[in-house]
Parts: C-alpha cells; sequence; structure tokens
C-alpha cells in the first residue's frame, strides 16, 4: 500500500511482483493473489489517514486499462467514489445482480454485475471479467474495472472496455473523486 500523491485519500494497492496491469496473464491463474480483495481489506487505511469513520458506500477501487493508465505496474486505486457515480449506482441497484448489463456511468458504457463479499473472497474480479464476459479473456488490456458498495450491502463490479472512437480509453478510475467531496466535514475536537 503506498499513499498517492494525488487526493487527500487516495491508496494504491501494488504487487511486490512485476505485473504489468490488467492484461497480465498472472493474474488469470487461480493462485495469483487476489489483489481486489486485498485492495478491498485496506480501505480502512483511508479512515485512519482521515481520522474518522468513512462508510463503505463512499469508497470504490479501480484499474484502468492498458491504454488508460501511466504507469506499467499494476496498482489498484482505493478512492472515494464519484457523488453522481454514487447516485446512479443507486437508482441501478434494484435492477442490478449477478448478470453483467450494461448501463451509463460518466458518459461511457459499463458492464455492472453485483457480488456478495463471499463472492469476492472465493474469485477475483479479473477471473470473473475473464471468463463472464465474452471476448474478454483474450483482450482483458481493453478493460478497466472498478468496484463499490451499493447501499444494500452488495459488492458492484464496473467493466468499461476501451473505445477509441468514443475517446475512451478505459479508465475506470473515472468512477472516482480523488478530492472526495462525497464526504462530510471532520469535526474537529474541542
Amino acid at each position: 500500500m503506498l499513499k498517492d500523491i494525488n487526493g487527500p485519500l487516495q491508496y494504491l494497492l501494488i504487487p511486490t511482483t512485476k505485473t504489468s496491469g490488467i492484461e497480465s496473464p498472472s493474474l488469470l491463474n487461480p493462485t495469483t493473489p487476489n489483489y481486489f480483495l486485498f485492495a478491498w481489506q485496506q480501505r480502512h487505511a483511508l479512515a485512519q489517514r482521515r481520522k474518522a469513520p468513512i462508510d463503505d458506500n463512499a469508497l470504490s477501487l479501480a484499474i484502468n486499462a492498458k491504454y488508460g493508465r501511466t504507469q506499467n505496474q499494476l496498482h489498484i486505486h482505493i478512492s472515494c467514489l464519484r457523488p453522481d457515480v454514487r447516485q446512479r449506482l443507486d437508482t441501478l441497484a434494484p435492477s442490478l445482480n449477478e448478470q453483467w448489463q450494461t448501463a451509463t456511468l460518466r458518459k461511457h458504457r459499463y458492464l455492472l454485475r453485483t457480488l456478495t463479499r463471499a463472492e469476492l473472497a472465493q474469485q477475483s474480479p479479473f477471473i470473473r471479467l475473464a471468463t463472464e464476459v465474452p471476448l474478454a479473456r483474450g483482450e482483458m488490456g481493453k478493460y478497466g474495472l472498478a468496484m463499490a458498495s451499493l447501499t444494500d450491502g452488495r459488492l458492484v463490479l464496473m467493466a468499461i472496455e476501451r473505445n477509441w472512437l468514443l475517446l475512451n480509453s478505459g479508465s475506470a478510475e473515472e468512477v472516482q473523486d480523488h478530492s472526495c467531496k462525497m464526504l462530510p466535514p471532520v469535526k474537529k475536537a474541542a
């Protein structure tokens, strides 16, 4: 875990082994650590830095597609969720389930599916994307992947596929707000 230089609360989960990014074949090996699970388990670091609790509904994880990132080392952004994305997810929540379905977030087409916390622990979201979305396995570098909590306690995966014609680089990080506008001000002790 490293504190990112951008944003007051943004952290990065980075493997200690060389792993280029979401396109790395090692991420589809079931014996590879479940980096999304580890990142979600480390979300408490944001509350510790803030010195105040943060509701899970305000948090998100994101990894960008191969051409939507600046580094050639796998890193998962742990940060706040954008308020407009939170609102859109709340609206979509009743219709979301364990089947991938399309929805528009931030003016881009996303694939969304829910999972339980137990399902997150059982299988890496990288493997879910590769096995459940047609043609994704051979084109993993075209996808960005984000995750957030729904108000009912389920988690939602959000996959965005790069599309140059629509000026979409596959940057799932766009669902995050590194300034954390959604969080109320921390009350100072008297």
